[in-house]
């Protein structure tokens, strides 16, 4: 009877180790990806919304003197802007309506980049890119949509 050695060269064990890695990884649930995606975004809207009536003067003032967005009175552009910080980022948690939230505050992150602060589009991008995801993939399963689509299933639009 003979031995033979089987030796395996690093590259290949490290090559090994970075499959199963990537595997690992290739199977975590969408649902555990958009979590911190909701939470995330909630949080920066949501925090935006209390700054704003922490001191509604302040907010007045600066929706008239920094924001001063165009077709808008700025008394209306801080009300208006100030409930979609306050109920989007509800939903967003709940996973209620999500799609609908996502592309609300997508619109309003544009709003913001192209005539509040557009230096700030590395922030802007970031935000951008959850919100993109959360539109075009949902909320995941842990969620009320999943809930009431699970129940109620996909219903085809009436034809008249």
């Amino acid at each position: 009877m003979t031995d033979t050695v089987t030796t395996i060269r690093p590259a290949s064990r490290f090559s090994e180790i970075l499959g199963r890695i990537r595997r690992a990884l290739d199977g975590v649930s969408y649902t555990w990806l958009a979590l911190p995606l909701r939470f995330a975004v909630a949080t920066i809207f949501w925090n935006s919304a209390m700054a704003k009536l922490a001191n509604w003067e302040t907010t007045l003032s600066l929706f008239s003197d920094e924001y001063q967005l165009p077709l808008i009175p700025p008394g209306i552009a801080a009300y208006f802007a100030t409930s979609i910080e306050i109920s989007t980022p509800v939903l967003l948690v709940l996973g209620l309506l999500t799609r609908p939230a996502a592309f609300i505050l997508l619109g309003m992150t544009a709003v913001i980049e192209i005539f509040v602060y557009p230096l700030a589009w590395p922030t802007h991008i970031q935000w951008a890119a959850m919100l993109l995801v959360l539109l075009c993939r949902g909320p995941g399963a842990f969620s009320i949509d999943h809930l009431l689509m699970s129940r109620f299933g996909r219903q085809p639009l009436a034809r008249s």
